[in-house]
C-alpha cells in the first residue's frame, strides 16, 4: 500500500501517559479529515483520598467517540485491569471488534458478560504471536515477559513506519509461566526499520534489571518452609506465576492452599483455561480450612495494596466470615507498593501486627517480590535490538516521560516526544512533533454510574470531606417570622473543652437568625433567598471559628 500525499501517522494517548495507569491508546492513520483508528488497550485506574466514594476510575473516550465508525479494531495487549478494566463500561460508546490473546480473553469474557453485551460484542481470539490485519495497520503480536500470562507488545506496521508498542514488560530469561520475550523477533524489527518505539517508563529511575520470577520461587520457597503456623501470602491475584510460586512452595512445605478473594478464584479460572496450574492440588475453601493444622495451610490473599473490602483487609480486622490470624501467624507481601496506597497498607499491616501476626515484606525479605516493568538496563537492551528513529515514553508520571526521553537521548535514538493525554503525535511523515490537542478527561464510577470529574456530587463530597457539613432547619410562619428556634447540626466539625461544639453551634444558630432579620418580608418568603442568607452568615462565622467554610444544608419549613 502506498501512502497518499496528504497521509498521515498519529498517536494519541488518551490515558496513561503523565499516569501509570488507565492505559488508553489510538494510532490513527489517513489524511486529518479521514483517518482509520486502531485503539490499543481500555483500561482504569484507581480512587484515592481525592476521590471519597470512588474506587474505579477510566478515561474519557469522548474525543474518539465522534469517530466511532473509523475506529477498526480495539486491540488489547494483556489482562491487567489497567489495560481492560474499561473495556465493559466504555465499549458501547466505541463499538468496535475487539482482539485478545486466549487468557486476556477469558477474563475479558467475565466483564463482557457482567455488562450484560457479550453477545453484542464481536471478540476475536487471537493466538499468541498471531497477526491482526485492520485496514492500513498489520499488526503482530511480540511475546514479552511481565508479571501476568501472555503479555503481548505489538508490531504496527504501517504504509509510512513501523512501530513497536511495547505495552507493559521486562526481560525475565526464567518468568516459569510463558515463554521468555522473543528477542529475535524485536531484533528483526529493528532489522526492518522502526519508526517508533511507543515504550513503558515505569521503572525509569531504577538502574540494573527488574530480576525474574524465578528468584522469586527460590526466596519465597525458602521462607514459607522455615514457617511454622498458619500462613497468608498477599499478593496480585493476576500475577500468576507469584500464584503458581506460593502453590508450589506451599505443596513442597505439606501445606493445602486456599484462595482467599474473588479475584483470586477468578484468575485462576483463567490459568486453568490456558492449561496452567498442572500438577498442583485442588484448592480447598476458607470454610475447609478451619479444619486443618495449623501449620498444614496456607492462604493466597488478595488485598497487598490494604483495599477496604479485600480480603486481606477484613482478615485483618477481624471481620473475616472463616479466615483468622493470630499470635504465631505468618503474612507474607509478596508485592511492591503502589504509590498512593501507603497509609492503607500502613493501616492494615498495623492490624495484623497488632493481632500477633508477623509479617514480611520485600523492604525486610528482598527476594521474596520483583519488578514487571523494565529497569533502565532492560530499557538499554530494548532500544539496542529495536534501534527506533523516534522514542515515545508512555506508563509513566510526568517525571518518569522526561527522565525516559532523556536516556532515550542518551542511547542516541535521533528523535523524542513525551506527549500528555490528549497531546496528539504525528509520527510521520516528517519530524516527530505534536499537531493537536484533544480532550482527554476521566469518569468516576460513582455509586454505578459514571460521571465526569467535573460533577457536583464528588466536587460536593470532596468539599465536605475538607471541611464538614452543617445542617440547619428553619420554621417561618405565614407573617415571615420564626416560629421557632434555628436549629443546627453539624458533621465532621470538632470542639473542645474551652469551646464546646454544642455552644459553637448556639452561635452559628444565632449568626444564622441574625442575618434572617435582615431580610426584609419579601425576601423571607423566598426560600431560596433564606438559604443563601443562612449559608453565607454561617460560611463566614465557620471561617473565624475553625478556619473552614463547611457545606451548608438549609431546610426551610413553612407553618
Amino acid at each position: 500500500m502506498t501512502p497518499a500525499p496528504d497521509d498521515e501517522l498519529v498517536f494519541l494517548p488518551l490515558g496513561g501517559s503523565n499516569e501509570i495507569g488507565m492505559n488508553f491508546n489510538l494510532y490513527g492513520y489517513g489524511p486529518p479529515h479521514a483517518r482509520k483508528w486502531v485503539v490499543v488497550d481500555l483500561g482504569v485506574t484507581f480512587g484515592d483520598l481525592t476521590t471519597p466514594g470512588v474506587e474505579i476510575i477510566m478515561p474519557d473516550p469522548r474525543y474518539i467517540e465522534d469517530y466511532a465508525d473509523d475506529i477498526l479494531g480495539i486491540v488489547l495487549t494483556h489482562a491487567h485491569e489497567d489495560h481492560i478494566g474499561a473495556v465493559g463500561w466504555l465499549w458501547e460508546r466505541i463499538p468496535a471488534p475487539l482482539y485478545a490473546t486466549p487468557f486476556t480473553a477469558f477474563l475479558l469474557r467475565e466483564k463482557l458478560r457482567d455488562a450484560g453485551i457479550l453477545d453484542e460484542v464481536d471478540l476475536t481470539v487471537v493466538p499468541l504471536g498471531g497477526k491482526i490485519e485492520l485496514g492500513p495497520f498489520e499488526m503482530e503480536l511480540i511475546t514479552l515477559t511481565h508479571s501476568i500470562p501472555e503479555p503481548n507488545g505489538l508490531s504496527i506496521k504501517t504504509p509510512l513506519g513501523t512501530i513497536l508498542h511495547t505495552g507493559d514488560w521486562k526481560i525475565d530469561p526464567d518468568p516459569l509461566l510463558g515463554a521468555p520475550t522473543d528477542m529475535d523477533a524485536i531484533r528483526r524489527l529493528g532489522d526492518e526499520g522502526v519508526l517508533a518505539m511507543v515504550c513503558d517508563s515505569t521503572n525509569v529511575f531504577v538502574d540494573g534489571r527488574a530480576g525474574s520470577e524465578a528468584e522469586v520461587r527460590e526466596h519465597l520457597g525458602a521462607l514459607i518452609g522455615s514457617l511454622k503456623g498458619k500462613i497468608a501470602v498477599a499478593c496480585f491475584a493476576s500475577n500468576v506465576a507469584r500464584m503458581d510460586t506460593t502453590i508450589r512452595a506451599a505443596e513442597a512445605a505439606g501445606r493445602r492452599v486456599c484462595l482467599v478473594g474473588r479475584s483470586m478464584h477468578r484468575m485462576a479460572a483463567a490459568a486453568r483455561s490456558v492449561g496452567l496450574f498442572e500438577g498442583v492440588q485442588p484448592f480447598i475453601s476458607d470454610a475447609e480450612a478451619g479444619f486443618f493444622p495449623s501449620d498444614s495451610v496456607l492462604y493466597l490473599c488478595t488485598g497487598s495494596q490494604g483495599e477496604a473490602r479485600a480480603a486481606l483487609s477484613r482478615i485483618a480486622s477481624g471481620d473475616h466470615s472463616h479466615v483468622s490470624l493470630g499470635k504465631g501467624d505468618h503474612c507474607i507481601f509478596s508485592s511492591r507498593v503502589i504509590p498512593g496506597n501507603e497509609v492503607g497498607i500502613r493501616n492494615m499491616q498495623n492490624k495484623l501486627a497488632d493481632r500477633g501476626v508477623r509479617l514480611y515484606t520485600e523492604r525486610d525479605h528482598p527476594g521474596i517480590h520483583v519488578s514487571g516493568h523494565p529497569c533502565r538496563d532492560e530499557l538499554k537492551e530494548m532500544y539496542q535490538w529495536a534501534r527506533p528513529r523516534i522514542a515515545v515514553p508512555t506508563h509513566g508520571e510526568r517525571r518518569h516521560l522526561l527522565e525516559h526521553a532523556a536516556f532515550a537521548a542518551d542511547l542516541q535514538v535521533p528523535e523524542q516526544v513525551s506527549p500528555r493525554n490528549g497531546d496528539m503525535v504525528r509520527l510521520a511523515p516528517g519530524r516527530a512533533t505534536i499537531i493537536d490537542e484533544v480532550p482527554a478527561g476521566r469518569l468516576y464510577l460513582d455509586g454505578g454510574k459514571l460521571t465526569g470529574s467535573d460533577d457536583e456530587p464528588l466536587k460536593e463530597r470532596r468539599h465536605a470531606a475538607a471541611n464538614g457539613v452543617l445542617m440547619v432547619a428553619v420554621a417561618i410562619d405565614g407573617k415571615g417570622r420564626l416560629s421557632s428556634d434555628i436549629e443546627v447540626r453539624s458533621i465532621g466539625l470538632p470542639g473542645d473543652d474551652d469551646a464546646p461544639l454544642e455552644d459553637l453551634l448556639d452561635r452559628l444558630a444565632d449568626a444564622a437568625e441574625d442575618a434572617l432579620k435582615r431580610l426584609d418580608k419579601e425576601a423571607r418568603d423566598d426560600d431560596e433567598r433564606v438559604e443563601q442568607a443562612v449559608a453565607r452568615a454561617l460560611k463566614k462565622l465557620s471561617q473565624r471559628l475553625w478556619n473552614r467554610r463547611p457545606v451548608v444544608e438549609t431546610l426551610v419549613v413553612r407553618v
